[in-house]
């Protein structure tokens, strides 16, 4: 085994009373399964999966401390001895396999989504439907006494250690807050009586836990809103918990109704370690950095050039349980790399569904979606090499199956290699690469510039049909213009367009273009948080500063049939990003638009009635996709047995997350 690629990220840390194996800190998430029936048993194999992985420490998600602070209703909670018990079976697990798990305290303050809301002051935050009452004297000091009660429990359930969640815009934050805490008593007022909650907070935890105990308290470094803290006041409160007991502090960035992107796809990796690096000198106890740390070499130069003393990943072990093993091993090109797309984890969470992961559906569904040998030996082809294909052909053949892969290009990855052309879709790329490696390791046959007939498939046992989509044509006249060009071809053959462009279709592709149309070239880092305002030295409250934001010299429309807002794009929490991204490029979003014609003047549109020319160099189809399968057919009248799945089964958007789970689940079947 050979650990030298990675000194510093496998290195121990010592804590003075325990040691953790490394410096990889899986942060906390939460996966749904806090609430659901029998989720205690599922979420134990998820932690113990990770545990086994190589985790340093595993925070999870958040846990009420009361009944007020939960976050919605039927939330979570850890306020009781029954409580205790029921978690054992998570830390016994995550300890049988030689790891170290804490337990994350969130009192959600005015983020919760209940009447019975409570907050520092009455204001209602800005993505609550629910004004909170203002905590009074005794609701304060009963909410310090139920941390410390928590803390104390969670230590009799077998935990190492506790997170309080004192960032992200949830309560501990709402105090420290000028923006939501407009209080003029001891706990409100100048930025001593502000930080007093936390503070309190923290002393009542230590002495309820004892001193051999991990205490991690989440610091909001850099809070992204109007009225948040500066760096001065962020190093002020870091040395109050320092001294009342803090054992590790863990970087928090932004609040959730920030409107800056902090761990989307399109936030550069590792953007805000600077941040914690602000911090570094000022304290004695470790700090951890996170946020779009994906790969083992980004977290190994983060700790070498000692801006943080550990990294926190959560998303990248949905992905890939075996991150901290296989770095160990120096396999970092087997690790299943997340690609920050939020689909099938932070999406599924905000609508109250179950998380998982858009390139590994076996997050969260360790003890049901399980590829278990299979009893016979049976040949499988599997036609079209795209997301789909090449997800059932690794899992069938982790089975044991004998799998062929047909595909029509000279290359791999089907729609990811339009998907990784687009500025912040780049990470896509790496779910090709990681499906490429697991092609060979599992000795898939892969048959490259094949299309592929009915009758050379017939002496298959089972024949699976994953030939994706193309490009819909919509019925406007005058469609086959030269202007006209669809997005396969614009971004397959990298077609240079004019300076102004019409693209028809505001879903999830269209969105992508008018952004690749519209970016700026070669941006850095420094020059991305200078768009988004983001301002270096915090000196600014809350680390915000007016600032130009860059429009782009092309113009273009994004355009939809349907009324109502345009440009949302897929996903549920990134949908705002796409939104500002689009507005602030000067990018003109057309709703309600009915096509009439393309001619050498332009397009002709209707919007509310009103007729409208765009005099237009290009127009892009992004008008949807359909499928153009055949195959199956003619398959079922050789009596073979097929399966249809992806973009050939439903064409719709293109949707990644439903395509590899559902080619995943179907070779579990098989």
């Amino acid at each position: 085994m050979d650990d030298k690629s990675y000194p510093h990220l496998l290195a121990p840390l010592d804590l003075g009373f325990t040691q953790l194996r490394n410096r990889v800190l899986m942060g906390s998430m939460h996966t749904g399964l806090e609430e659901s029936r029998d989720g205690f048993k599922k979420l134990s194999a998820f932690y113990a999966a990770r545990a086994r992985g190589g985790v340093g420490l595993i925070v999870t998600g958040g846990f009420s401390p009361n009944f007020r602070g939960r976050l919605h209703p039927l939330s979570a909670e850890f306020s009781s001895a029954r409580a205790a018990r029921a978690h054992r079976v998570i830390t016994d697990a995550v300890h049988e396999e030689g790891g170290k798990i804490a337990l994350q305290l969130l009192h959600a303050g005015r983020y919760a989504m209940h009447p019975f809301a409570v907050s520092a002051s009455a204001i209602r935050a800005p993505i609550s439907k629910f004004t909170p009452s203002k905590m009074s004297n005794r609701q304060i000091n009963k909410t310090i006494e139920a941390f410390a009660r928590s803390s104390e429990l969670a230590r009799e359930a077998g935990y190492d250690g506790v997170e309080l969640m004192g960032s992200e815009g949830y309560l501990i934050n709402q105090f420290i807050c000028k923006r939501s805490n407009h209080r003029y008593d001891e706990w409100g007022g100048s930025y001593e009586n502000r930080i007093r909650f936390p503070v309190e907070v923290v002393k009542a935890v230590r002495k309820r836990v004892g001193r051999d105990f991990i205490i991690i308290f989440r610091l909001s470094m850099l809070d992204l809103v109007e009225q948040g803290s500066t760096h001065e006041e962020v190093v002020q409160l870091a040395k109050e918990l320092e001294a009342a007991g803090v054992t590790i502090l863990n970087t928090g960035i932004g609040w959730h109704e920030a409107r800056v992107p902090t761990i989307a796809t399109q936030v550069p990796r590792a953007a805000f370690t600077w941040v914690t690096e602000k911090l570094k000198s000022e304290v004695n106890i470790p700090l951890v950095t996170c946020n779009r740390i994906n790969t083992p070499q980004v977290a190994e130069d983060i700790l070498s050039s000692q801006q943080a003393d550990m990294v926190s990943m959560a998303r990248p072990f949905l992905a890939d349980p075996d991150f901290v093993v296989k770095a160990e091993q120096d396999r970092a090109d087997d690790i299943n790399t997340c690609i920050g797309c939020n689909q099938a984890c932070l999406d599924h969470v905000f609508v109250g569904k179950r998380a998982s992961c858009l390139v590994n559906p076996q997050a969260c569904y360790e003890t049901e979606l399980v590829l278990t040998p299979t009893a016979k030996q049976r040949r499988v082809a599997i036609v079209g090499a795209g997301p789909a294909g090449m997800a059932t052909a690794v899992a069938a053949a982790e089975r044991g199956f004998e799998v062929d892969l047909f595909e029509k290009n000279d290359h791999v990855g089907g729609q990811f290699n339009l998907a990784m052309q687009i500025p912040g879709k780049e990470e896509f790329k790496e779910t090709i690469r990681y499906f490429t490696r697991r092609l060979e390791q599992t000795g898939v046959n892969v048959k490259l510039s094949h299309p592929v007939d009915a009758d050379e498939l017939k002496g298959y046992d089972e024949v699976i049909v994953a030939t994706g989509v193309q490009p819909r044509n919509p019925k406007i006249p005058g469609v086959n213009h030269e202007k006209v060009i669809d997005y396969q071809t614009l971004i397959r053959d990298k077609v240079q367009l004019g300076q102004k462009v019409a693209v028809i279709g505001a879903g999830g592709i269209g969105v992508d273009v008018s952004t690749m149309l519209t970016e700026p070239e070669n941006q850095d880092l420094d020059s991305w948080l200078q768009d988004w305002g983001v301002d270096k030295s915090i000196e600014h409250a809350g680390g915000l500063y007016p600032h130009d934001e860059y429009v782009s010299q092309r113009q273009v429309w994004l355009m939809q049939r349907k009324p109502g807002k345009v440009g949302k794009g897929p996903g549920r929490t990134t949908g705002w990003i796409h939104r500002k991204v689009l507005e602030k490029r000067g990018v003109e979003l057309l709703s309600g638009v009915s096509y009439d014609k393309i001619d050498d003047q332009g397009l002709h549109i209707t919007v509310e009635g009103q007729p409208r020319l765009l005099e237009v160099d290009n127009i892009v189809l992004c008008a949807g996709q359909t499928s153009v399968e055949v195959l199956s057919d003619k398959l079922k009248a050789m009596n073979v047995n097929v399966h249809v799945i992806g973009g050939a089964d439903v064409a719709g958007e293109v949707d990644a997350k439903r395509v590899i789970r559902q080619g995943i689940e179907l070779a579990a079947k098989l």
